[in-house]
């Protein structure tokens, strides 16, 4: 649990999350192995990982869609999983795209419908019905049936339904899946929108980088199975700010030049260009800095910058999967 989490009670607590599935000839496959982490009130939390990582079976038996062989899921102070009818009430979902809407229906009706099944009256909620759809530019097509909408106008379309619910936690699974880049960005700008309102607590699957980027505070990352990071996006670009240094030498690399930088840091890698060759590396030990700088100027190449780099969240997540260092 994160410091915030801590100071706030937890919407979400997911403890010891193991889901187990038979294979073939009586081999199982543990797609969830022992997963646990706490989401605070109004946190917007990314949960990512590579294709497998068992991510999106995690968000599944949250939404009371799978249930896990171990483990303990609480939402909003209910047992999801004694209490799954309970459960249900207090959380909304957007699994894998745009299936949460009715093709026949039109955007306004669907609004309407999916308040309905919260229970929640007509004159309670018409209100936030219209601002839903001024929010997500669907106006101009508050009457058309859904599957007459443009694939991220569907989209926009189930995110505003889960959010008529009014239910305090939101789960998102690939939100922007198969948009083009304009309609991306207008989604993304709503829930940038809804994440710096502090509207409602969201846990957010994508590999979307800058969806995750710009609306998360907290990543949690799954790799096979475990939870392998649980930290803030500023913790996370602080500390590989701090271990990341750009070099620009004169020049080309030789084979054996190269050879030896990569004896002295493991994690390097080298482009060249028609006059200078910039250097990256991942450097752990700040005097590898010094010996780097002397294995350059001993083979004569000329020095011209030195710089420590910014990565993106997406850098990041590629050098925790591949297992560098932290």
């Amino acid at each position: 649990m994160t410091p915030d989490a801590g100071r706030h009670t937890a919407i979400l607590q997911v403890s010891g999350l193991t889901k187990v599935y038979a294979g073939r000839r009586g081999k199982s496959v543990t797609a969830v192995d022992q997963v646990s982490f706490a989401v605070a009130r109004n946190e917007i939390v990314g949960l990512l990982g590579p294709n497998g990582a068992g991510k999106t079976t995690t968000i599944k038996c949250i939404a009371t869609l799978i249930r896990p062989t171990a483990g303990r899921i609480e939402i909003d102070g209910v047992d999801a999983l004694r209490r799954s009818q309970a459960a249900l009430t207090r959380v909304a979902a957007v699994l894998e795209g745009n299936r949460n809407i009715y093709w026949r229906l039109t955007v306004r009706d669907n609004l309407q419908f999916f308040a309905g099944l919260q229970g929640l009256p007509l004159s309670r909620v018409r209100g936030q019905i219209d601002e839903l759809i001024t929010r997500f530019q669907l106006t101009d097509k508050v009457n058309t049936q859904a599957r007459s909408l443009s694939r991220g106008m569907q989209q926009k379309l189930a995110v505003a339904c889960a959010l008529v619910r009014q239910t305090p936690l939101l789960l998102l699974d690939e939100p922007t899946l198969g948009l083009d880049v304009e309609a991306s960005h207008d989604l993304r700008q709503s829930l940038k929108q809804m994440a710096d309102r502090g509207e409602r607590t969201i846990v957010l699957s994508s590999h979307d980088m800058n969806v995750v980027q710009d609306i998360c505070e907290r990543v949690i990352i799954i790799n096979q199975g475990r939870v392998v990071v649980d930290d803030r996006v500023a913790n996370l670009k602080r500390l590989f700010t701090a271990s990341g240094y750009r070099f620009v030498v004169g020049g080309h690399l030789t084979a054996d030049q190269e050879a030896r930088l990569r004896a002295r840091v493991p994690v390097l890698t080298t482009a060249p260009s028609d006059h200078t060759t910039t250097i990256e590396a991942d450097v752990m030990d700040e005097h590898a800095v010094y010996d780097l700088i002397d294995i350059l100027r001993s083979d004569g190449l000329v020095l011209q910058s030195v710089g420590r780099q910014d990565p993106h969240l997406e850098e990041i997540f590629l050098r925790i999967v591949k297992g560098a260092p932290r």
